[in-house]
């Protein structure tokens, strides 16, 4: 009897500590790419992600993001464009140098996950739930997701003109284990 109350309490502890182990840390390669579209001529890149990634495919609960991107990486392809976004009128990346997000919770759904969390713009910081998926292959790994934020949400720039309200951003991040 001592042999089975204690084997079942092997494996409740077994269980217990599993579903609260810690998530994978994965690191951000070189590779990522950051996009943004806001119709017209209006789109590029930013240049720089950071953030500390810890993700289980199994269990996302556990689980979280914390990003950054150096709104100073911006690239429109046009330097004057650059330095445009890059003021006081647009992003005021001396003010704000960062765009960041902090996930609070992410998910399983039927295609992929979603991720709640605050993103911090401009100084503005708006809960988001964003749908993203996870691909991997054995040590390595690639998060993609597509977006769209109101830039009015969060100050940038003036409502109209030539800028779409709606800017779409595409993320593709390839991660390797840490």
């Amino acid at each position: 009897m001592k042999k089975i109350i204690g084997s079942l309490a092997a494996a409740l502890l077994l269980a217990v500590t599993s579903a609260f182990a810690p998530a994978q840390g994965w690191q951000i390669t070189d590779k990522y790419t950051v996009r943004f579209t806001g119709g017209g001529e209006v789109g590029g890149i930013f240049k720089t992600l950071k953030g500390t990634i810890l993700f289980d495919e199994q269990h996302p609960d556990g689980s979280s993001f914390e990003l950054t991107i150096d709104v100073a990486s911006i690239n429109t392809g046009n330097g004057l464009m650059n330095t445009h976004a890059k003021s006081a009128e647009w992003f005021d990346a001396a003010q704000y140098p960062l765009i960041k997000f902090t996930s609070k919770k992410i998910a399983k759904t039927a295609g992929g996950y979603t991720v709640t969390g605050d993103m911090e713009i401009h100084g503005v910081k708006k809960e988001m739930t964003l749908p993203f998926s996870f691909k991997s292959s054995g040590a390595a790994g690639t998060f993609s997701g597509a977006f769209t934020i109101n830039r009015n949400d969060f100050h940038i720039g003036k409502p109209g003109g030539d800028v779409d309200e709606k800017i779409k951003l595409d993320l593709t991040v390839p991660v390797v284990k840490k």
